[in-house]
C-alpha cells in the first residue's frame, strides 16, 4: 500500500513516515498543496495523510480538488490539523476527508487510523457483486454507480470512496434501519476515532448527489431518533 504524506513541517513528516514504514507501508513526502496534487496524479497513492495548514493550497482545497477529479484510485484521506474545534472537523470531513486526527497525536493512534482505513479497502476488494434497485445500479467490482433517470436514460454518479461504500451499504440492505454506530462499524471498522455525527455529514453529501430534492429525500430516509434507511424497490 502506498501512502503520500503532505506535511510542511519536516520533523512531523519524518515522524509520520517512520511510523508508517514500521507498519510495512511505502511512503512518500511532499510539503505543499500544489505539489501534492501533482504527486497524487502521478503516483496514485492508496491513502493520503494530509495536513490542513499548508503553503500554497491548504489541505481543505487539496482535499476538495482530489475528490472533484479522482484518478484511477480514489484515495482515502486522513486529515491532520493542530486545531481541535468541532467546526474544523466538520469542514474537513465535508470536503471529502475520510477521517480526522488532531495534533499532537501519538504514533500508535496514527498507525491505528491508517490501518483501519486500509482494511476497509482490502475487505471491499474481495467483493464481486452488482446491486440493482429500481433507480440504482452499483457495481462493487468495477466501483461504479449509476442512477436511472428514465426507462432509457441513466447517469453515472461521481462519488467519493466513502460515498460509494455508503451507497453500497444502503442498496444491499434495502429497508434496513441503520444507526450511526452500525454505519461507522460498517464503513470505518473497529478503530474509528471521532464524533458519530460524521455519519450525518456523509449522508448529506450523498443525498446531494443522488436525491432529486436533497431537502426532501426520496431514497435515504431519516428515521427519527434512530438513524437512516434506504427505500427503493428492487429491480
Amino acid at each position: 500500500m502506498d501512502i503520500l504524506i503532505v506535511e510542511d513541517e519536516p520533523q512531523i513528516a519524518q515522524l509520520i513516515q517512520l511510523t508508517l514504514e514500521r507498519e510495512g507501508f511505502s511512503c512518500h513526502q511532499c510539503h505543499d498543496g500544489l505539489k501534492a496534487l501533482q504527486v497524487v496524479q502521478e503516483q496514485q497513492p492508496d491513502l493520503i495523510v494530509l495536513d490542513l495548514m499548508l503553503p500554497g493550497l491548504d489541505g481543505l482545497e487539496v482535499c476538495a480538488r482530489i475528490r472533484q477529479k479522482p484518478g484511477s484510485k480514489d484515495p482515502y484521506i486522513l486529515m491532520l490539523t493542530a486545531r481541535g474545534e468541532e467546526i474544523d472537523r466538520v469542514i474537513g470531513l465535508s470536503t471529502g476527508a475520510d477521517d480526522y486526527l488532531v495534533k499532537p497525536f501519538s504514533p500508535r493512534e496514527l498507525a491505528a487510523r491508517v490501518r483501519a482505513l486500509l482494511r476497509r479497502s482490502l475487505r471491499q476488494a474481495g467483493q464481486h457483486h452488482i446491486y440493482r434497485t429500481q433507480h440504482f445500479t452499483v457495481d462493487v467490482d468495477q466501483r461504479t454507480a449509476s442512477r436511472q433517470l428514465s426507462p432509457n436514460q441513466s447517469e453515472a454518479l461521481d462519488l467519493t470512496t466513502l460515498e460509494f461504500n455508503l451507497l453500497t451499504t444502503f442498496v444491499s440492505n434495502l429497508g434496513r434501519v441503520w444507526n450511526r454506530t452500525q454505519l461507522i462499524d460498517k464503513l470505518w471498522g473497529d478503530n474509528f476515532f471521532g464524533d458519530e455525527r460524521v455519519v450525518d455529514t456523509h449522508v448529506a453529501r450523498l443525498r446531494k448527489k443522488i436525491e432529486p430534492d436533497p431537502t426532501n429525500p426520496t431514497f435515504i430516509k431519516t428515521v427519527v431518533g434512530v438513524g437512516y434507511k434506504f427505500e427503493d424497490s428492487s429491480s
